[in-house]
């Protein structure tokens, strides 16, 4: 019974954390990766006309990943031309949809028996961004490492939460990077 308890707990709490989905090439060699510069069409917008996709949360993303780099991997911006590997990222936002419902069962009265029954079904649509970052060898121009992360997309925020966001959502993405083998 103890270990049953122990299995169910461990799998309710790896249902609750969630972490960011990373792949990369295991032939890559990520301690010469020292300067990083952007892919030349680089773009958040791109393929997507979702309105809190914009120019805005561009900055906000290109601050995060430098940030990120920088800070973490001491990773310095540099000219396309001489730098070790070129990041890529976009967005994308997605509808999904969140079903639930109720039941309620009921039984005897004073007088009389009975048996109810009332179920209550309701859905609600929402929004579902995707954030993906990718890291590129620039001497081989091949994909090394890319990650992802997605979260459902809440409207009414102030820029300094919005900003503070990006930070974690980018911080729970490069998390991986560089891989640890």
């Amino acid at each position: 019974m103890k270990n049953i308890f122990i299995v169910a707990a461990l799998a309710f709490l790896t249902a609750c954390t969630q972490t960011a989905d990373w792949d990369y090439d295991k032939s890559a060699n990520f301690a010469n990766y020292k300067t990083f510069a952007w892919v030349e069409n680089a773009d958040l917008t791109k393929d997507t006309n979702n309105y809190q996709i914009n120019a805005l949360m561009e900055k906000r993303v290109r601050s995060a990943i430098s940030s990120e780099l920088n800070q973490k991997m001491g990773m310095s911006l540099a000219d396309p031309a001489q730098a070790d590997v070129l990041v890529n990222y976009h967005a994308s936002v997605d509808k999904e949809l969140d079903v639930s419902s109720f039941n309620i069962g009921y039984g005897a009265r004073w007088s009389s028996w009975g048996l109810g029954y009332q179920n209550d079904i309701s859905a609600r649509e929402y929004e579902v961004g995707t954030l993906v970052i990718d890291i590129i060898d620039r001497e081989s121009n091949q994909l090394v490492w890319r990650g992802a992360e997605d979260g459902r997309l809440k409207k009414n925020q102030s820029p300094e939460q919005r900003e503070l966001s990006v930070r974690k959502t980018v911080a729970k993405i490069l998390n991986n990077f560089p891989p640890q083998k």
